[in-house]
C-alpha cells in the first residue's frame, strides 16, 4: 500500500503514530544532580523570609539554583505550609532538606524550557520556566549551563527544534487562510439565506445547541470527578516560582470586553489582528445588508464573494494536503518535549479528565447526532477524522478551522450556509472540552486542599462559572488559564494552584481541543437538521471518508 495515495485521514493517522513514537525515542528525559540531596538555611532579610536554594555552577561558584523567593511571614505560612513555621525561622537557624533533585532541558525554535523538580522536606516542588537564549540561561539559571552545553550537541535538540519549526510553519499556513475563509464563507452563507428571519432562526438554534452541550460537558466532568475523586489524599506539587494568570480578571470584565469586541471600531484592524468575534459580527452584518440591497448590487456582491470563496477554498485544499507533515511535526515535538515524571504524580487527575472527555465525545455527542441530527455517528466521525486528528496534534481549534470546514462540507455533506455560520462562531464561543476540563481541574484542586469544604453549592458555583467563563474567555491571551483563575477565585481557592495544572496542560489541551472541534462539527449536523425547512436543500448524503 502506497501511503501517499491513501485517504487523507489514513495519512494523518499514520503521521500521528509515527510522530508519537519518534518523539518518545527523542525525549531527552530528566537528569539527576550529581548530589541529589542537599539542604539550605531559611534567612530573614528586611523583615521578610528569604528562600534561596544554592548549588555549584560550572565555574564552581555557589549560586542560586532558581531565583530567590522573598515573602512576608504571612505569605510564607500560606504558600509553604510544609516548611517550618515562620516563628521558628524568625527565632532560630532553620534548614530545609532538599532531596530527589532532577531537571529537564528542552529547546525548540522559540527558546529553552527548564523543568526542575525536587522535594523540600519530602514535599514535591516544580519550577517551570522558559528563557530565550543561552545567555539568558547563564544569567538566570547558571547551575544548568553545563548540562545545556552538553545537550546542545544532541540529536534530541535538533529534532525538537526542527519539528517545532515545521509544525509552526504548517499552522501559519492554516492561519493564513482562516480569516479570508471565515469572511468569504460567512458572507456568502448569510447572503444565501435570503432573509434576516432565517438568519435569526439559525442563530437562535446554534446558540441553543452550544448552551445545551456545554452544560452536558460540565455535568459530565463534575460527575466523573466525584466518582473517581482524584484529589482525595493527593499531594499537589507546588512551585518555587508561581506565575498566575487572570488574578485581576472577573466575569463582568470579560463579558464587557467580549461585547466591545463584537463591534469593531476598525474592521480592517480586526481583520489584521485576527479578532474572531469582531470579524464574525461584521461579516454577518455585511451579509445581511447584501440581502437588503437592490437586485443589481445584491447580484454583484454575491457573485464577487462566491468567486472569492471559491479561490480561498482552492488554496485551503492545497494547504490541507500538507496536513500529514504538519501533524507528524507537532506530535514529534509534543512527545519529545514532555517529561513523564509529572504524569505519574497527576495520573488520577489526568485519567479523570480523559474519561470525562471520552464520555462527552464518544457517548453524549454521538447520541445527539443519532437522535437529533439523524446521522450515523460512526460515519460522521470518520468524515471529520482529518480535522479531529489535526486539532489533537496542534491543540488549536482556530488553526484547524479551515480543515474542519472542508471536512464538514466535502466529507459530511453539510451545506456551506450552515458550516460557514456554525463553525466560526463555535470556534469562538463554544468550548465544551475546555469548560469540562476547567471544572474537573478546580474540583481536583479543591479535593486536594486540606480544610476546603466541597459542598453541593460550591460545585454548582464551579459549574456556572465554568460555563460563563468558557463563553466569555474567547480571544483572551492564555484564555484557558485566565478562565481557571476566575473559577478558582469564585470558590476561594488559591491562584497558586494553577502551577499544578500547567505542568500537564499541553497533553490535556490536545484532548480538549479535539472535543471542542468535534462538538462544533456535530453542531453543524444538528443545526442543518433543525433548519431544514428554512431553505430548499439538496438531499443529505451520508458522509464518506476523506
Amino acid at each position: 500500500m502506497n501511503i501517499f495515495k491513501a485517504p487523507l485521514h489514513i495519512q494523518i493517522l499514520v503521521a500521528l503514530i509515527v510522530g508519537a513514537v519518534l518523539g518518545i525515542v527523542m525525549n531527552p528525559g530528566t537528569t539527576q544532580f550529581s548530589d541529589p540531596n542537599s539542604e539550605f538555611p531559611l534567612q530573614i532579610q528586611d523583615g521578610k523570609i528569604l528562600i534561596v536554594e544554592k548549588d555549584r555552577s560550572a565555574k564552581g561558584e555557589l549560586v542560586p539554583v532558581v531565583p530567590p523567593i522573598s515573602v512576608t511571614p504571612e505569605q510564607y505560612e500560606k504558600r509553604f505550609d510544609y516548611l517550618p513555621p515562620a516563628s521558628d525561622v524568625q527565632t532560630g537557624n532553620v534548614t530545609v532538606k532538599v532531596t530527589e533533585r532532577r531537571f529537564r532541558l528542552v529547546e525548540d525554535s522559540t527558546g529553552i524550557a527548564i523543568n526542575y523538580s525536587r522535594k523540600y522536606n519530602g514535599h514535591l516542588l516544580m519550577t517551570d520556566d522558559r528563557v530565550a537564549s543561552r545567555a539568558e540561561l547563564e544569567k538566570k539559571y547558571p547551575v544548568f549551563l553545563a548540562a545545556y552545553d552538553y545537550y546542545r550537541g544532541s540529536l534530541s535538540r535538533l529534532v525538537t527544534i526542527t519539528s517545532k519549526w515545521l509544525g509552526d510553519l504548517f499552522l501559519r499556513l492554516l492561519k493564513m487562510v482562516t480569516i479570508p475563509l471565515i469572511v468569504s464563507s460567512l458572507i456568502t452563507g448569510v447572503a444565501g439565506l435570503g432573509g434576516t428571519g432565517k438568519l435569526g432562526s439559525m442563530f437562535g438554534k446554534t446558540l441553543g445547541y452550544y448552551f445545551v452541550t456545554s452544560v452536558l460537558a460540565i455535568t459530565t466532568g463534575i460527575i466523573m470527578v466525584n466518582l473517581i475523586r482524584p484529589g482525595v489524599g493527593a499531594t499537589l506539587p507546588g512551585t518555587g516560582e508561581v506565575t498566575t494568570f487572570g488574578e485581576n480578571e472577573s466575569l463582568i470584565g470579560i463579558f464587557s470586553g467580549m461585547v466591545d469586541n463584537m463591534i469593531p471600531p476598525n474592521p480592517v484592524a480586526a481583520l489584521a489582528n485576527g479578532d474572531f468575534l469582531s470579524i464574525i459580527s461584521f461579516s454577518i452584518l455585511f451579509g445581511v445588508f447584501i440581502v437588503r440591497s437592490n437586485a443589481v448590487t445584491r447580484d454583484t456582491m454575491t457573485s464577487f464573494f462566491n468567486a472569492f470563496f471559491e479561490v480561498i477554498m482552492g488554496l485551503t485544499m492545497f494547504i490541507i494536503h500538507l496536513a500529514p507533515m504538519g501533524v507528524l511535526a507537532f506530535m514529534t515535538y509534543a512527545t519529545a518535549s514532555q517529561g513523564i515524571e509529572i504524569f505519574g504524580t497527576l495520573a488520577w487527575y489526568m485519567l479523570t479528565v480523559f474519561l470525562a472527555l471520552m464520555v462527552h465525545g464518544l457517548i453524549t455527542m454521538p447520541l445527539i447526532l443519532k437522535f437529533v441530527a439523524k446521522r450515523s455517528p460512526i460515519a460522521y466521525m470518520r468524515a471529520l477524522s482529518p480535522a479531529l486528528m489535526t486539532a489533537f496534534s496542534t491543540a488549536s481549534s482556530n488553526g484547524t478551522l479551515p480543515l474542519t470546514m472542508t471536512s464538514v462540507e466535502n466529507n459530511a455533506g453539510i451545506s456551506n450556509r450552515t458550516s460557514s455560520f456554525v463553525l466560526p462562531l463555535g470556534a469562538t464561543i463554544n468550548m465544551d472540552g475546555t469548560a469540562l476540563y476547567e471544572a474537573v481541574a478546580v474540583l481536583f484542586i479543591a479535593q486536594a486542599t486540606a480544610g476546603f469544604e466541597l459542598s453541593l453549592s460550591t460545585q454548582i458555583i464551579v459549574a456556572i462559572t465554568a460555563l460563563l467563563a468558557s463563553i466569555g474567555a474567547a480571544g483572551i491571551p492564555h484564555a484557558g488559564l485566565v478562565m481557571m483563575a476566575i473559577v478558582l477565585q469564585a470558590v476561594g481557592l488559591p491562584l497558586d494552584a494553577q502551577g499544578v495544572i500547567i505542568a500537564v496542560d499541553r497533553v490535556l489541551d490536545m484532548c480538549r481541543t479535539a472535543i471542542n472541534v468535534w462538538s462544533d462539527s456535530c453542531g453543524c449536523a444538528v443545526v442543518e437538521r433543525l433548519t431544514a425547512n428554512d431553505v430548499e436543500q439538496t438531499p443529505v448524503v451520508e458522509p464518506t471518508p476523506a
